[in-house]
């Protein structure tokens, strides 16, 4: 069976045509990527796909979406589209759909993905536990978070807003940066900090400790400059959100009670080589006297280019699970 896979985020929507195999296979073709604020609607984006894509394209869909899945219209949370959920299916010519938190893909990526799609950041260097809970962070546009209660035949995925809630400071660089975000904000969350967007803050909180009268920079000059090694400010900001990453991590590992974590995210999956070198696992574990509890978490990061469109198919194929061959 073939559906459209559809990852919708804050700066692209991504479509890909997903087949669904036996035993639970998924494979995907060449994503295609548009730019979220060059179309008025999802359904003007979906034109575009249609148009693009050589062959009919399936009458079936797996929608991920960046914000709250809670009700018959959902309000992207860092674009400006707003999507009727319930009629999707007339609005795109659709016979199924699945409509979820694009965070909520995904964590059914993460829990169906096979162990060799995963990187060892830190901790034991082991699978994923087979049962408990999974914390599942990601940073890109903003900062996904998600978890997995996995028993022994069977997994559940909790989307939530986990970006959202209040950055929490741990050293004087640190309150720099809050200060810095304070002059702009009345409240600055964790997204604030830990996203692509947040390296901008971080630049030029670094710049003022020093003294520097560095340029104002946009946030993708400044990953260039520092993922490049052009630019040794540029390089240390990334280090700091790679602290920030680790510190944010932790915490939503100790408040799911989390057995496991899983680094994903557009920008995770960029940065998978930077984190492994970098202070993440310093501070994912310091936790005052909890410390050596966290160093017993095994950290994975994904190392799969698409797991929102692989989690989106995933999902649908839970959904469906009784049309589909076995």
């Amino acid at each position: 069976m073939q559906l459209v896979a559809l990852d919708i985020g804050g700066t692209h929507a991504r479509f890909a045509i997903a087949t669904l195999g036996r035993r639970g296979a998924i494979e995907l073709s060449e994503p295609v990527t548009l730019k979220t604020g060059e179309f008025a609607s999802l359904q003007t984006a979906w034109e575009e796909f249609e148009r693009r894509y050589e062959g009919p394209v399936p009458r079936a869909a797996a929608i991920a979406i960046a914000g709250p899945v809670t009700g018959e219209t959902v309000t992207m949370t860092n674009n400006s589209w707003v999507l009727h959920t319930g009629a999707l299916d007339e609005q795109l010519g659709l016979d199924r759909v699945c409509v979820l938190n694009d965070f909520a893909a995904i964590a059914h990526a993460a829990a169906t993905f096979p162990a060799d799609r995963f990187l060892h950041v830190c901790g034991p260097d082991t699978a994923l536990p087979a049962t408990g809970t999974i914390s599942v962070i990601g940073p890109g546009t903003g900062l996904g978070v998600a978890h997995i209660h996995r028993s022994t035949d069977h997994y559940h995925v909790q989307a939530t807003e986990g970006g959202h809630i209040d950055f929490a400071p741990i050293d004087a660089v640190d309150d720099a940066i809050l200060g810095h975000l304070r002059k702009q904000l009345r409240r600055v969350s964790v997204e604030r900090v830990v996203s692509g967007p947040g390296i901008v803050a971080i630049h030029a909180a670094l710049a003022a400790l020093e003294g520097r009268s560095a340029p104002e920079l946009d946030d993708r000059t400044i990953w260039e400059a520092g993922l490049g090694g052009t630019d040794d400010l540029a390089a240390a900001a990334i280090e700091r959100f790679c602290l920030s990453l680790g510190s944010a991590a932790g915490n939503y590992a100790l408040a799911h009670g989390a057995n496991g974590v899983v680094i994903a995210g557009g920008l995770g999956y960029r940065l998978r080589d930077t984190i492994r070198r970098s202070g993440f696992a310093q501070r994912f574990t310091f936790k005052g006297r909890y410390q050596q509890m966290m160093a017993g978490l095994p950290v994975r990061l994904i190392d799969h280019p698409q797991p929102g469109l692989f989690g989106a198919a995933a999902a649908f194929a839970r959904q469906y699970s009784q049309e589909l061959p076995r």
